[in-house]
């Protein structure tokens, strides 16, 4: 399988959980287009040991993880560097815009808030519930993508379940 043919068969899967990592439509296509860059230079070295979908999926996460990381760490460090400046703004206080097509305006709030709270959870925890509930992938091929075993991914679900129950409750209560 060439390039173009990868990209027009993954195109929307790599985007559509990027968004899921990102909640923002320019982050998420910047994140594509990496992924596709990442796919291009490395798909000679492709062994075919895995599904082609599951290295796509595997390339997409850590891009998606790497963009978070960057993006907090450049948030970090403007807000360090403000202090040194004079127009000193505090960006880490400020909300990230939750831009995810397809949601109704009465939905963004309350979604708004279920992202924040699946966007805290630790790394595994939120990719395993991503790829399983909002992907909708079966419990087997998450573990295949993450490459654990199933019952690591069992319960990494069960984790963040709990994990975003009580952080829902915490919120309401």
């Amino acid at each position: 399988m060439n390039l173009e043919e990868l990209y027009i068969r993954y195109k929307n899967m790599v985007y559509n959980l990027a968004l899921q990592y990102v909640q923002n439509i320019e982050d998420a296509e910047e994140i594509t287009q990496d992924v596709f860059v990442s796919v291009f230079y490395a798909l000679s070295t492709f062994r075919e040991e895995a599904a082609i979908s599951t290295w796509v999926y595997q390339i997409t996460i850590n891009k998606s993880l790497d963009f978070i990381k960057a993006k907090k760490r450049k948030k970090r460090f403007g807000f360090i560097a403000g202090f040194f400046s004079d127009d000193f703004t505090n960006e880490i206080n400020t909300p990230t815009e939750f831009n995810h097509p397809g949601v109704q305006m009465e939905d963004k709030e309350a979604l708004k808030i279920l992202f924040g709270h699946i966007n805290r959870l630790p790394e595994k925890q939120k990719t395993a519930l991503i790829l399983h509930k909002i992907e909708q992938l079966p419990q087997a091929e998450v573990a295949q993508i993450m490459n654990m075993s199933l019952k690591a991914v069992e319960s990494l679900i069960q984790r963040a379940k709990t994990g975003l129950a009580i952080k829902i409750k915490n919120t309401e209560g």
